[in-house]
């Protein structure tokens, strides 16, 4: 009897406490909170997707959260651009040039590596979806050590209505608003919202108001 009433005892507190997922910023990424990086240069995506376009979609998203997170961000255009003179666009060929070249030549505290895992559409007739996922690691280029890193992924419903038809009609109706709202669901602010939940895990840099103060902010263990 004994075993079983401390047996349900550890379960309740494994559903009370939600099985410890969450985390505070500080015990997530104390390497960050020590090295306080203030400029950051972001790398070409790496595309892990079936989608030849996403890398460059996805490079217009990624500068604002950062950014509204209080680090300073390398305009990545120039940055893009003076890598392809050098022959060095595709992040693939970038991981063999050691990150101490780009404090260097950028002046750049840490480097953002972005890996994008899914940018894909379901669409099965009567259903449709676009998802998107994407990885993202914090590096310095002082010490090599990686300070930060996390993943996340939003998917997108885009399955259509009946219209109030029924039978064959409501079907015809409906497959033909969940082809439209799938071919026309745009990646672009889906991207942005998976930002948004990324980035709100990484501690504030030095141009954010609430600098140096969010050290015990929970956030979802990874």
């Amino acid at each position: 009897m004994k075993i079983v009433l401390k047996f349900l005892s550890f379960s309740f507190f494994m559903v009370l406490f939600g099985c410890n997922t969450y985390i505070t910023k500080e015990e997530f990424s104390p390497e960050l909170y020590s090295e306080r990086p203030i400029t950051i240069l972001v790398l070409p995506p790496i595309n892990n997707t079936t989608a030849s376009d996403a890398k460059e979609y996805y490079s217009t998203t990624v500068s604002e959260p950062l950014a509204n997170s209080g680090y300073y961000v390398l305009p990545i255009e120039v940055v893009n651009d003076i890598l392809q003179q050098e022959g060095l666009f595709d992040t693939e060929t970038l991981e063999s040039i050691p990150l101490q070249k780009f404090f260097e030549y950028f002046g750049a505290d840490a480097v953002l590596s972005v890996t994008l895992e899914k940018w894909d559409i379901q669409f099965l007739l009567t259903s449709g979806s676009v998802t998107v996922k994407v990885s993202c690691q914090l590096q310095s280029t002082h010490t090599g050590k990686i300070l930060w890193y996390y993943d996340d992924e939003i998917s997108v419903s885009t399955t259509g209505e009946t219209g109030g038809a029924k039978g064959w009609a409501g079907l015809l109706v409906q497959v033909l608003t969940t082809a439209v709202k799938t071919a026309t669901q745009s990646y672009i602010p889906i991207a942005r919202k998976v930002n948004s939940q990324i980035f709100i895990t990484l501690p504030f840099g030095k141009y954010h108001s609430e600098y140096d103060t969010d050290k015990s902010y929970q956030i979802k263990k990874k």
